[in-house]
């Protein structure tokens, strides 16, 4: 027997009812999986279906809205990225909504999960969508293994037919696709959560932190080492490089980097290499830690991609520890809270007691009291508990 293959590959199977061609159905793939890279997550993707389906609105809800927590909806509709009544209906109408638990991954219309009868007499439809023109709607709730889940909404004005069997068999083409992309973005979400915790973090130690890409030009730099860098006081920026002020320390520079360069190839040991930096201001040194970023297993040939990372001290920046965090740790009074900072600051008690305006006989007292909650008995240990503990993470 002669078995005919199909020369449509959107023709067969549970596409066979598509009336899209094999171009367009590929563009929407692609916007779908472009969507979690995009300033507002599938937009695009959202308005190509929504002209597609010729619908009034298509909504993704992300977060559902509750009592306890606000909603997360993008939007397409003939109004753009808006939809009449957003706040309205996450604000009250979200809870007399009838279609929700829906089937995992399974396109349904209101009339078939409700009833034509039951869904026109709602409370929601009548109060709320009737008045926006909204009649039909057709929905599938995801579900991803990591448990995410979200909505998507589609629906037609009053004078719309309802969705036709062809309509039905496009969104349910396009929800495993979809439903993948759902999941990327909330792996990427909390990459970047946890990015920017870290990154935080290094900000309140007083940190520099300099991303290289293979090239050696710089991708990214914090807070603290745009600082630094600004003072071009021993170190800084030439051609978008990092280059040290004196001519050997640079050599050195240089030599480190291009080693952390070969480590992140692959073409030399992995390593940590650190140095110091001479400042033409006389302050003290900055310190320089080079910190190879290895390539994984399977990264793709991207010169752009971080190879090493550059961290920088400045010995002299004061600080930044919360008052309030200091004084939750260690239950200091606002006067030895203070004298605590000043301290940490490198400060001796007689400095601290000018720079507060106190006695010297004041500022004893508030370092006996000190002494006493902490459980030290020497300025220099306290000072060592005060910089060690979590106070500069605050």
């Amino acid at each position: 027997m002669r078995t005919e293959v199909s020369q449509n590959p959107v023709a067969v199977g549970p596409f066979a009812q598509l009336e899209l061609s094999p171009s367009d159905f590929s563009a929407l793939l692609g916007q779908i999986y472009q969507g979690p890279m995009e300033k507002v997550p599938w937009g695009k993707a959202l308005e190509l279906i929504r002209k597609q389906l010729r619908a009034n609105y298509v909504t993704l809800i992300l977060r559902s809205p509750a009592a306890d927590r606000a909603g997360l909806m993008v939007n397409a509709s003939e109004h753009g990225t808006t939809q009449p009544g957003e706040a309205s209906y996450n604000g009250y109408y979200y809870s007399l909504d009838p279609f929700v638990g829906l089937p995992s991954n399974r396109v349904v219309t209101i009339d078939e999960h409700l009833g034509q009868a039951a869904w026109c007499s709602s409370e929601l439809y009548r109060q709320f969508l009737h008045p926006l023109g909204v009649r039909f709607v057709l929905g599938a709730d995801l579900r991803t293994d990591d448990g995410v889940e979200c909505r998507l909404r589609v629906s037609r004005n009053l004078d719309a037919p309802d969705f036709s069997q062809s309509d039905k068999s496009l969104c349910t083409a396009l929800l495993p696709h979809l439903k993948r992309a759902v999941d990327l973005h909330s792996r990427m979400e909390m990459v970047e959560s946890e990015r920017n915790v870290c990154a935080a973090a290094i900000d309140r130690m007083l940190v520099g932190m300099v991303m290289i890409d293979e090239s050696g030009t710089m991708i990214k730099t914090n807070a603290a080492a745009d600082e630094i860098l600004s003072a071009r006081d021993g170190i800084r920026v030439a051609a978008g490089t990092l280059e040290a002020s004196y001519g050997q320390e640079n050599r050195k520079l240089q030599r480190l980097l291009r080693q952390s360069m070969m480590a992140h190839r692959g073409t030399a040991t992995v390593g940590t290499e650190a140095m110091s930096i001479t400042r033409p201001s006389g302050k003290a040194r900055l310190g320089l830690l080079i910190r190879t970023i290895p390539l994984s297993e399977w990264s793709e040939d991207n010169r752009r991609r971080p190879a090493c990372v550059i961290f920088i001290r400045d010995p002299e920046r004061k600080s930044q520890a919360s008052r309030d965090m200091v004084r939750q740790l260690f239950d200091f009074t606002p006067a030895e809270t203070e004298l605590a900072l000043q301290l940490a600051n490198g400060l001796t008690l007689d400095e601290s007691a000018a720079e507060l305006g106190i006695s010297k006989n004041t500022a004893r007292a508030h370092l006996r009291a000190i002494f006493s909650k902490t459980g030290v008995t020497r300025q220099a240990k306290l000072v060592r508990m005060l910089l060690g503990s979590v106070i500069s993470l605050g």
